[in-house]
């Protein structure tokens, strides 16, 4: 009866450990599939000994020893290969896991074979029949070869011990339990089944440790959750976190604060209702907070403190109790600060700490679309000829005399004011009309001047204002007209204020009417060139000028300064020049017989360099009317040399390579005249006749003239002299050694047919 019990009870062992392989194999954890050849390991020797105590002849019981046996090195292969898996590092480390040696699965499988032969030489063990419970009972009598199989087992199993018992000692405290645990289950089951094999006691009962060892791996490595662990974790991580946490009864008591809590309150550590209580008087009541408060900002009262309300709210029991709430509140003071340093970088200019461009059209649209600003007047403030205090005094000096100018600026403004930096000397301002006076505002800017150190200069300052209505939504819209109205007093020294009115503004419908008309005045022939005559000393005519003028059907003749300034603005002198070098080429194709040794002269403007490949395009004109480069000549201003002076010496230098003869226009106009002279690439000097319009003979601008011209000869350069107007200028030129003439005194610019009357006249 009482044997029964216990194959009754060993079945029920096989049973739990199949289920719990059963259920690791099902795992997704990478070490169930090792958990589930361990469960199975243990079912081997749990079954022989159910053989064995049921067993009542020989051979079932030998039967019941080999699978006790055998089954015993199967439990040391798979807890071999258990704890090679369950003892290696995680990814993340560096160090190398314990990895089993071959020869400890060599040793177990020899084992099992010299088990198996034991049939054949009866060296590893023999049954002795004795009688338990009153029913035969056949025990085991050990060999030689069971000697070896205790050895080796034993063996592995206090390796297998030491490496968890060196887990244990590696591990920090908190992780020290699941090996722990398992360690002693392994030690508990060897006591247990040590005491057994030296007691010789006839049923072994150490199988319920085997099993019990099993449902420990299983339960460990499959299904238990650490909480010790867990706990201390989280304990650390809130107490190591940066963000201030509160933790309240349910009651609505505090009891307990994190370090960042603790500071945030000024409580003394432990004295948590003071926390609770210092929280409310900086945030109010936690009940009264919003369910969402995430995007809240709230700022603790009496200093430059900010702190968001991260989270809040309460958690409960697995049966819905409340246990207690909490709060969650992050500093941030540092990130704010920055943000606003951040944002004021964006939006202030680095020099001056006014508004940028972007900001302040944005602040002004933004008042201007809320009809906020109809007292208001629009100014632009231009630095007239910056670049020439950046050229003579440093940009150190040029930035102070920028900030002096801003400075200026915040004194004439108020709190109603918007006003920052359009660009490098130019500023823009919105201000109210009562702090607008005139008479102040020109006394100011009469008698600007920058001084620092023993440096200081006179700023010339232009101020463009616009008026607002009600209609006007865009700020830079009402720059452009402030712009206008600056750039009608630009070259004014006296005069510093002036105001967009309906002269500007009719101005501007005029310069929009003229620039749209332009196409139709190249293809129908409008635009058409005057040819102004150039003589030699005897008077002949040698040459002309071809100037661009305009037969407007309704308006008749239009003078060129109400087009050219306004084509040269913007940029449609481009199309004016193309439409006059055609025009010049055909004049001279027509000349080819008749006067073969005449020349034009075509202007190139410095927006020509820029937007069009003046080169390509005076050679392609040359070859299409089959004429030689030397007719063609090429005139340039001396103010169009100033700037990428390198590339344009070289397009001039190309121009003489082809074969055309290159003139300088203007000359004496600019301030570096002499300096570029020696490495101008021109073949003609064409001097401004304005030295010569009020001298007399012995004056100093004789001088310079005649230096001029003598300089240009010495150098290769034939001179000409524009603007000639007298009997008396010409005598003078003529003794200075001149070359060449054009002037009124010889001929006002003429249509071609006068100017070929004119040829034929010369020539009669």
């Amino acid at each position: 009866m009482i044997r029964s019990v216990y194959v009754l009870v060993f079945a029920f062992m096989i049973a739990l450990l199949a289920l719990c392989a059963i259920l690791a194999r099902r795992s997704e954890k990478p070490i169930g599939r090792f958990v589930s050849l361990l469960c199975l390991s243990l079912i081997p020797p749990v079954l022989g000994n159910m053989i064995i105590i049921g067993a009542q002849r020989r051979i079932p019981a030998l039967i019941g020893c080999y699978c006790y046996y055998i089954g015993m090195d199967l439990i040391m292969i798979a807890l071999t290969g258990f704890t090679s898996e369950y003892c290696k590092p995680n990814s993340s480390s560096k160090e190398n896991g314990w990895k089993a040696p071959v020869w400890v699965y060599a040793l177990l499988v020899l084992d099992i074979i010299q088990l198996t032969m034991n049939p054949f030489f009866g060296h590893a063990f023999t049954l002795q029949e004795i009688e338990v419970y009153g029913l035969p009972y056949f025990q085991m009598v050990p060999l030689g070869g069971q000697t070896y199989h205790r050895i080796v087992c034993y063996g592995t199993l206090l390796m297998i011990m030491f490496i968890f018992l060196i887990m244990c000692i590696k591990m920090p405290g908190i992780y020290r339990e699941q090996y722990a645990v398992i360690l002693f289950s392994m030690l508990a089951g060897a006591i247990w089944q040590t005491f057994y094999i030296f007691s010789r006691t006839p049923i072994d009962r150490s199988m319920a440790g085997f099993v019990i060892f099993g449902l420990l791996i299983f339960y460990f490595t499959i299904y238990y959750r650490p909480l010790r662990l867990l706990d201390r974790m989280l304990a650390n991580i809130v107490s190591s976190t940066t963000e201030a946490i509160f933790l309240y009864a349910p009651d609505g008591i505090c009891i307990w604060a994190n370090e960042p809590g603790i500071e945030l309150t000024g409580i003394e550590s432990g004295e948590y209702e003071k926390a609770g209580k210092r929280l409310e008087e900086f945030f109010g009541s936690k009940d009264e907070l919003p369910e969402q408060s995430n995007n809240e900002l709230i700022r603790k009262s009496g200093d430059e403190t900010w702190y968001y309300v991260l989270d809040h709210g309460s958690f409960y029991d697995e049966k819905g109790r409340k246990l207690g709430s909490y709060i969650y509140v992050r500093d941030i003071t540092e990130e704010r600060l920055m943000l606003e340093r951040e944002v004021y970088a964006a939006n202030h200019d680095a020099l001056t700490g006014l508004y940028t461009r972007e900001f302040l059209l944005q602040r002004i649209s933004g008042r201007l679309k809320r009809n906020e600003l109809s007292e208001h007047y629009i100014a632009l403030i231009d630095v007239s000829e910056f670049k020439i205090v950046n050229d003579i005094y440093g940009k150190e000096f040029g930035d102070y005399a920028l900030t002096s100018v801003a400075d200026w600026i915040r004194s004439y403004s108020d709190a109603s004011c918007i006003y920052g930096r359009l660009s490098g000397d130019t500023f823009g301002s919105c201000i109210p009309k009562k702090l607008f006076i005139p008479e102040v505002l020109e006394k100011d800017l009469s008698d600007f001047k920058i001084k620092k150190g023993s440096t200081e200069h006179h700023l010339v300052i232009h101020i463009g204002f616009c008026d607002i209505s009600p209609e006007d939504k865009d700020a830079s819209i009402l720059f452009d007209r402030a712009r206008l109205a600056l750039d009608s007093i630009r070259n004014d020294y006296k005069t510093h204020i002036a105001f967009y009115d309906s002269a500007i503004r009719e101005k501007v419908r005029r310069n929009q009417e003229i620039s749209s008309e332009l196409s139709a005045a190249i293809s129908e022939n409008q635009l058409i060139p005057y040819l102004q005559p150039i003589v030699d000393r005897s008077g002949r005519i040698v040459g002309a000028e071809a100037l661009a003028r305009w037969i407007h059907p309704d308006r008749g003749f239009m003078p060129p300064n109400e087009f050219i300034p306004l084509f040269e603005e913007n940029g449609m002198i481009v199309d004016v020049d193309k439409h006059i070098w055609r025009c010049a080429c055909r004049i001279l194709s027509g000349w080819r017989k008749s006067h073969p040794d005449l020349f034009l002269s075509i202007n190139v403007s410095p927006k020509d360099f820029y937007l069009t490949d003046v080169l390509s395009d005076i050679l392609a004109l040359i070859r299409e009317y089959d004429l030689d480069p030397a007719n063609l000549r090429i005139e340039v201003t001396e103010t169009s040399m100033m700037s990428d002076t390198d590339d344009r010496m070289k397009i001039l230098e190309e121009f003489r390579q082809n074969g055309f003869i290159v003139e300088m226009d203007d000359f004496g106009s600019g301030y570096s005249s002499l300096n570029m002279l020696k490495d101008m690439p021109v073949d003609v000097l064409k001097i401004d006749m304005k030295f010569l319009s009020e001298s007399k003979e012995n004056s100093r601008a004789n001088t310079i003239v005649k230096n001029i011209i003598k300089l240009s000869r010495d150098l290769g350069i034939h001179p000409l002299t524009e603007g000639v107007e007298t009997r008396e200028q010409f005598d003078i030129l003529l003794d200075m050694g001149c070359m060449l003439f054009q002037g009124f005194y010889f001929a006002k610019p003429l249509i071609q047919e006068e100017f070929e009357k004119r040829l034929t006249g010369a020539q009669a």
